[in-house]
This record gives structure tokens, sequence and C-alpha cells, in this order.
């Protein structure tokens, strides 16, 4: 498992926990509005964190830390994924878990052998404009949609959460996503935000005063939705 970044302490990234991020590069996606850029497109030139390293600093922060973040990049697309986390549980560590939904056979494993604590998922778009926004024009929807399932029925704690682009997400597609997302127990608009590590740098957030209104519209049919990303 390839360990590009660590975050050693966070109090926004697993909700209620003090945690550490741990950034993996790699992903089957490429969305222009990534914040991560050099994650996906040119993790292969970023340097590596020794796992042992990433061991020896969990072991000292037993104690301090209650839980561990997996994000990217995309975590699962990393076949050794379940060593890392199985190495992490035995710590005594809880796990929070970053995906975008591809790969729902591993999230079925990992579950099952109770590796996750808390799953947050991104929800690219409106189904049909997943695959423009996500920059993969082959994407199979299908395997999103399991995820989707697969989380809702899991028992687990669980977010799903879109980064709303101005460009990308009209009104329509965010009243399609509330009528797939009925119910669920936590779903998060997330304000875009420019960065110099954005793939596109060529996008615009809604204000506040915006992405309230857009809440309202979809808890029609998701009463619990919050907003990240504002000042």
């Amino acid at each position: 498992m390839e360990i590009k970044g660590l975050a050693k302490t966070t109090l926004l990234d697993y909700p209620g926990h003090i945690a550490a991020t741990l950034f993996v590069g790699g992903c089957q996606f490429k969305c222009p509005f990534c914040h991560n850029g050099s994650l996906v497109t040119k993790a292969d030139s970023l340097p590596d964190i020794p796992l042992e390293e990433v061991y020896a600093f969990l072991e000292k922060r037993k104690g301090i830390l209650d839980g561990i973040c997996i994000t990217g990049g995309e975590p699962t697309f990393h076949p050794d994924l379940r060593d890392l986390l199985y190495d992490i549980k035995n710590m005594g560590y809880l796990v929070k878990l970053d995906t975008n939904g591809y790969d729902p056979m591993q999230l079925d494993h990992l579950f099952k052998e109770e590796l996750v604590d808390y799953v947050a998922m991104d929800i690219k778009n409106s189904q049909e404009k997943y695959a423009k926004t996500s920059g993969c024009p082959d994407l199979d929807l299908t395997r999103i949609k399991l995820s989707v399932d697969l989380i809702r029925d899991s028992g687990l704690d669980y977010e799903f959460r879109t980064t709303v682009v101005k460009e990308l997400h009209s009104i329509d597609d965010m009243y399609s996503i509330a009528r797939w997302l009925e119910g669920a127990k936590a779903y998060y608009l997330q304000s875009y935000v420019p960065s110099e590590d954005i793939i596109m740098p060529v996008f615009s957030s809604y204000s506040k005063n915006e992405l309230m209104a857009i809440r309202a519209l979809m808890q029609e049919y998701i009463p619990h939705i919050f907003l990240r990303g504002l000042d």
C-alpha cells in the first residue's frame, strides 16, 4: 500500500473524533474539479511514506487519536487496502473510509470483515451526468448504485456527499440526487473551494445562500442535510 501523505491530527475528517488522515494515490476517476489532483494524475511521481514509518507514528499516538481516515485519491483503487485496514484496526483505532464507490465488491468484503466503522461516499452528480462529472466516459453506473445500496444497508455510520460546482451541478441535478438518495442517514453539500492542486482550475462555487436554498429543496427527500466548506 502506497501512502502519499499523512495529516497527523484533524478534527474535521472524521466527525466526532480526533483522527489522523492517510492519503493514497491513484483513482479510477478523473473528476476535473478534484482538489487533490496530484494524487490522481501524478501519483507515481510522488514520494511514498514507508508503512513502517506510518505504523510507528500510529503506535505512538495510541490514546491520543480515536481514529484514522483513509482517503485519496481512491483507497479502493488498491487491492491491498484490506491489509492496511486490518493492521490499523488491530492497533485499536476506528477507521473512516472515503470512497468514490466504484468497487462495491471490495466494500462488501471490508464491511463483512468489520474493518470499517464509518464510510463517506462521494456522489459526483445525478445519474444522468455521472460519467461526465467523474471524468470517466465509460463509467459503469451500476457499480455506483450498488455501492449506494450497500452502504445504506450496511448498518455502519455513513454519509453521502457532493462537492457542488456551479458549472457542473444544476438545480435539477441536485433535485435528482435527492430523489435517488431519499431517506439517507446523512448527506453533505460541500462547497467547491479552488486550490493549487485542482485538475482543471476553471470552476466556481455557489454562494452560501444558494447552497442553503439547494439544501431546502433537497430536504423534501433527505431531511438530514448539512453544509460543509463554508466560512
